[in-house]
């Protein structure tokens, strides 16, 4: 069976991953193209583009980059026509992917779409649209039951892929000598795969980590990028960035800075205690302020329904007050403590692995009776 997946992200490409390997264990014949990442690629098929020049984040900038944008959209559109395949599988990133759906429902394609657009953070009015475009919906939270049932939308819902990352992941116990980072405790930083996150937020994290001289500062850095790309917003810290150990350096973190996003989930499924960061366009935040209709902006936050990890957000993600929070997380044992405790519940929440073979399952048995 032909398999066409539109993966717009980092964290898409992780879960576009894994759903291929999935597939693969049950589709002896599976074939594979995709605008994806280095992950995709390693599962085999044909990348027709990388997500490295597709990831714009918020109202202003997607404005600004809207000529790359659309020309993005018509190179998918026209490969998925060339390609034909037995159904599309769009994976998150709904403001491409959306326009790409209503686009393969035009031309009688299936449509099945792995982890559902944040349309409950606001226009809650796009379920319409979802509906009338995608054939089957896969949603991965687990209030978007309800959420989708109020809508009057049966979806199916198949856990969360993050912990079958997790679930798969080995720890490398030559970490730490590998890359000379023996001698001190470690501060993570997850400054996001966008270049605008990267932009605003690393300089930050650098100027408030300053402050704890007996920690070793480590970057992990997004496939997309390299090491010289780091360097311009390190201000001349000595702070190592290394490339495709996200996980590695969350198992020997004693806490971390994080970009707002799927990071937030899996720095708490590891265990470290984090502070979420965000910092847009001026703009961009006036805007969203006005239309978002959620309290918090982290996965850990939302799926617990309560503040588990500090948010700072635009004016308030500043070197001082990032400063004062990461002294919280590692001096503070009560605030320490009552953070993990609180990511054991939400460990609980999150249930069991499996998401992946679920989701591939599902695509099958439908697709099959196209």
């Amino acid at each position: 069976m032909k398999y066409y997946l539109v993966a717009g992200e980092a964290s898409g490409d992780l879960h576009g991953a894994n759903l291929m390997k999935a597939l693969k264990e049950r589709d002896a014949d599976a074939d594979f193209r995709y605008f994806g990442g280095d992950l995709m690629q390693a599962e085999g098929g044909t990348l027709a583009k990388h997500y490295a020049d597709m990831a714009f984040m918020g109202f202003v900038e997607v404005l600004f980059n809207l000529k790359t944008i659309l020309k993005n959209l018509r190179t998918c559109k026209q490969d998925i026509l060339q390609y034909q395949p037995d159904v599309l599988v769009l994976i998150d990133f709904p403001g491409f992917n959306l326009k790409i759906a209503e686009f393969a429902k035009q031309n009688n394609l299936l449509v099945c779409y792995y982890i559902s657009p944040k349309v409950w953070a606001w226009n809650q009015k796009r379920v319409l649209k979802i509906k009338r475009i995608v054939d089957h919906l896969f949603c991965i939270l687990p209030f978007e039951v309800q959420f989708y049932k109020e809508w009057g939308m049966d979806i199916d819902y198949v856990g969360n892929p993050l912990l079958d990352a997790v679930d798969a992941f080995t720890p490398d116990p030559d970490f730490r000598e590998k890359h000379n980072l023996q001698n001190k405790k470690i501060i993570a930083f997850l400054p996001g795969s966008r270049k605008q996150e990267i932009s605003r937020l690393l300089p930050d994290m650098v100027a408030s980590a300053r402050r704890f001289p007996d920690f070793m500062l480590v970057v992990a850095g997004a496939p997309s990028f390299n090491a010289d790309y780091y360097t311009q917003y390190l201000n001349g810290a000595d702070v190592p960035v290394i490339f495709d150990s996200t996980y590695d350096i969350l198992c020997n973190a004693e806490a971390a800075l994080v970009a707002s996003g799927t990071a937030t989930l899996e720095t708490a499924l590891f265990n470290v205690p984090q502070v979420v960061l965000y910092k847009g366009n001026a703009l961009t935040i006036g805007i969203a302020r006005m239309l978002v209709k959620i309290k918090f902006i982290s996965l850990v936050n939302l799926i617990m329904d309560k503040l588990v990890v500090k948010e700072l957000i635009q004016e308030d993600c500043n070197p001082k007050v990032i400063a004062t929070e990461l002294d919280k997380l590692l001096n503070d044992n009560t605030y320490r403590t009552e953070m993990l405790r609180n990511y054991d519940l939400l460990d609980e929440r999150m249930g069991l692995p499996g998401a992946s073979a679920k989701t591939a399952s599902l695509i099958l048995k439908y697709a099959s009776k196209k």
